[in-house]
């Protein structure tokens, strides 16, 4: 018994030890199993997460043939795993697994169907979570803004780095992730299938996921298999396409990159951008060249010397019309083609001298009446035409008692002459912009302002010796131009009124070509005044001119309102007016002259020759030159009712509205200038260089001074608002010369002009015209571009300029003109 006893005493722990031993060990395999399994299972969640990021990025093309060969190749894997029913997933004896641990391989009919599912399944979802991924891409990008880099690294040790979409969507980016992950989620993962039934998976495909998930037995079960598959499935895609994929990330990166950045609000996000992205290489090559070109452009724009012009013309050169080069290649003259625009192809830069003696202008209204002699030392005109009171020299000034040829006794008893033969004119209401023909000195134009009109005098230069600058000088507005065998620079259908006193300009000529260039630019019931010695004088010449012209004006269908006799001046006054409808050329007889083509476009007026033809009053009601304007001054600051907010006007707003923003711009600038060092009482010829809507002189309009807008030819046309809203300006390409005489203006306006000017003519010979056509003691005001800005600073400079005022940061110069001039004269 003792024995026995001590048997059982001693085998009882013994036995229990070894059971302790066998559990503890069982239970540590069994720990160890469960880690092991997490851990791939973490693992492939990595790396399929990885995978997701990585293969996102690739083109769909790309995905969709991967997919195909990873599909094949998962059914083959499990089509031999199953064949093989000694191996086990992890390589383990399967004794050593719990038994719900191994799934059955009993449903061997459903092999084929599940392999079908499985490449069907997977196609269908990367196919779909491939485009959603792209849009996700940029929908992160546009989120994250125009200054996220996101940084791309081998694919192996990418980790997911888009925080936001991740917030909102994790379960969805996980399915998205690699194609097998996906099918362990839709098989064992309900969260996973509503995750990606939000991202819009198929109801059928929704149904075969519970149904699987019905016939499996747990997330245990199914993952000994689905991690085989994740390991194959990652083996594959590094074994085929590791390398590719990387580089096709990072092009495809690039691209999304640019079209997030790039595209517009209205575009759809996943359309692809064409523009191409500059590297910061290309960007920092392509400032340094800019600063070096600028940086040269400076020095040699310091270095610049300037020379007196060694012209004929000397202190009244003007190029384009002294060009004696051009002049003497000229085969006829017969339409004064001697007097019109010949510009040299190189612009000067040289500078006209002053004439000796000069002194600074007299101020306006006594500028009308009398000028220094010196500024303008002309006597031919004053001993030829001093008898009709033209001018006169009186000591050291040149005075203007009357007026012209047909108002000795002053333009003034002229103008209300005009007014009581036709009542309808109506100065400075009903007519506003007057076109006075064949000028003179300018008298007629001149007192126009008294009846709150401006008119635009014209003469061609030397006709008479230096009327036109008389009339500058006086402070009256005026070009050197001829009616010759080109258009005159203005649009069609512009002023109110054309007037010729004596103008001596053969209207009847070549089949009336020159009287329709006045057709061309008179407004629909506008009025031509002629005052002429055919219309009042019976000499045998006068009599053959009246015939004449009575046949050119009826076949034009222009109405002979009346014909008056001013008894003091003993001249006499005709009166036309324009038709306002087509139906007296529809009903002509004979079609001469003939009606112009309907590709002949009347605004054309820049450099285009003339043509004997009639263009057609516009008819419809919303088309310029339908209506006549708003009487004046109401039509200034009111937008023309031919602007309608379908049209966008050149700030981008709706053509109305941009008119009135400009409109009131220009007054607030206006009102700032008096604070930059600008008298008004001693500016009186104002140009506005680069005109836009005419804001500038609508701003002005209340002030001593005319502003002459020139809209360029390279920039919309808004020449005609110009002239609808009761002002005037003219057509003009500042690579050439304007048509003025030297020392002409007062105050020069440059809006963004020069920036405009650099890529397609030298600033150089701008400033040198710039420098011409101001008056000593004139100022210039500037606003454009910084780089610009200190261009034409350095440039002011060089010729001595006082710089009043200078904010280049805020994009504004104002400087004055003074009296220097070089010693050395160009050489010829």
């Amino acid at each position: 018994m003792a024995l026995f006893k001590t048997r059982k005493r001693s085998s009882s722990p013994s036995y229990v030890s070894t059971l302790t031993i066998f559990v503890f060990i069982a239970l540590c395999v069994f720990g160890v199993w469960m880690l092991t399994s997490k851990s791939v299972t973490q693992s492939d969640e990595d790396i399929a997460t990885r995978m997701s990021l990585d293969t996102s990025a690739t083109t769909n093309d790309e995905l969709s043939t991967t997919s195909h060969e990873i599909a094949s190749k998962i059914a083959a894997k499990i089509a031999e795993k199953r064949k093989d029913g000694s191996s086990s997933v992890f390589g383990d004896n399967p004794g050593h697994l719990p038994d719900d641990a191994i799934k059955s391989d009993e449903k061997n009919p459903d092999d084929e169907s599940q392999k079908q599912h499985i490449i069907a399944s997977m196609d269908a979802q990367l196919s779909e979570e491939s485009s959603l991924t792209q849009k996700e891409q940029v929908s992160v990008m546009h989120e994250a803004g125009a200054d996220s880099d996101v940084k791309m690294a081998e694919p192996e040790k990418v980790r997911p780095t888009i925080t936001k979409a991740s917030n909102k969507n994790k379960r969805g980016q996980e399915i998205t992730g690699a194609a097998v992950e996906n099918q362990e989620q839709s098989i064992g993962k309900q969260q996973d299938v509503q995750g990606f039934d939000t991202r819009g998976s198929k109801p059928e495909e929704d149904d075969e996921n519970k149904e699987q998930l019905q016939e499996g037995k747990g997330v245990v079960e199914a993952n000994p298999k689905l991690d085989m598959l994740q390991q194959d499935s990652e083996a594959a895609l590094k074994e085929t396409s590791s390398k590719e994929v990387s580089e096709n990330i990072e092009n495809q990166r690039v691209e999304d990159v640019g079209e997030v950045r790039q595209k517009p609000k209205g575009e759809k996000k996943g359309g692809k951008s064409k523009k191409q992205w500059s590297t910061q290489a290309a960007q920092s090559q392509k400032e340094n060249k800019r600063q070096k070109v600028e940086s040269n452009s400076e020095e040699k724009l310091e270095d610049h010397t300037w020379y007196l012009c060694n012209v004929t013309a000397n202190e009244d050169y003007i190029p384009c019309l002294d060009n004696e080069k051009a002049l003497k290649q000229l085969r006829t003259t017969k339409h004064y083609e001697h007097r019109e625009r010949h510009c040299p192809e190189d612009p000067p830069t040289c500078l006209v001298p002053l004439p000796k003696g000069y002194k600074t202008p007299i101020e306006w209204p006594n500028s009308r009446d009398k000028i220094w002699y010196h500024n303008v030392p002309h006597k031919k005109l004053a001993e030829v035409k001093g008898h009709q009171n033209w001018v006169k020299v009186t000591g050291e000034f040149l005075t203007f008692p009357g007026g012209g040829t047909q108002f000795i006794n002053g333009a003034l008893h002229y103008i209300d002459f005009v007014q009581r033969a036709e009542p309808s004119i109506a100065w400075g209401k009903h007519t506003r912009v007057v076109l006075d023909v064949g000028c003179g000195v300018g008298s007629f134009g001149g007192f126009l302002f008294e009846r709150d009109v401006i008119a635009m005098s014209f003469a061609p230069k030397d006709e008479h010796e230096a009327q036109v600058q008389f009339a500058l000088e006086r402070g009256i507005p005026a070009i050197s131009a001829v009616m010759g065998s080109q258009r005159l620079p203005f649009p069609s259908r512009v002023f109110d009124l054309v007037h010729c006193a004596r103008c001596r300009v053969p209207w009847h000529s070549d089949g009336g070509m020159l009287l329709l260039e006045l057709n061309r630019l008179l407004r629909p019931g506008g009025h031509f005044v002629w005052s002429a010695t055919p219309v009042y004088q019976k000499l045998e010449e006068d009599v053959e001119i009246w015939k004449e012209m009575t046949i050119l004006t009826k076949s034009i269908c222009w109405e002979l309102v009346t014909i008056n006799k001013d008894e003091l001046n003993r001249v006499g006054a005709a009166v036309y007016r324009k038709p306002t409808t087509n139906e007296c050329y529809d009903q002509r007889e004979q079609s001469e002259p003939p009606l112009c083509k309907d590709d002949d476009d009347p605004n054309a007026a820049w450099y285009v020759p003339l043509q004997a033809c009639i263009h057609r009053v516009p008819v419809d009601k919303n088309e310029r030159g339908a209506k006549w304007p708003e009487a004046w001054p109401r039509r200034v600051n009111k937008p023309p009712y031919w602007l309608n907010n379908s049209q966008i006007g050149i700030y981008g707003k709706p053509a109305p509205q941009d008119f009135t923003a400009d409109t009131n711009r220009w007054k607030n600038v206006v009102d700032e200038l008096s604070n930059i060092g600008i008298t008004w009482s001693n500016v009186r010829n104002v140009m506005d260089m680069r005109s836009i809507y005419g804001g500038f002189a609508a701003a002005l309009r209340d002030l001593p001074v005319w502003v002459l807008n020139v809209v360029t030819v390279d920039t919309p046309d808004t020449l005609p608002v110009i002239y609808e809203r009761g002002l005037f300006g003219i057509y003009h390409d500042w690579c050439e010369s304007f048509s003025t005489y030297p020392r002409s203006y007062d105050l020069l306006h440059a809006d963004n002009l020069f920036s405009k000017l650099k890529d397609r003519c030298k600033l150089t010979a701008v400033m040198a015209e710039v420098d011409r056509i101001i008056r000593p003691g004139g100022k210039l005001i500037v606003r454009d571009e910084t780089s610009t800005l200190s261009e034409v600073e350095t440039l002011l400079k060089s010729l001595h300029w006082e710089i009043l005022f200078d904010k280049i940061k805020e994009g504004v110069l104002c400087a004055k003109r003074g009296k220097w001039r070089p010693e050395s004269v160009a050489v010829s």
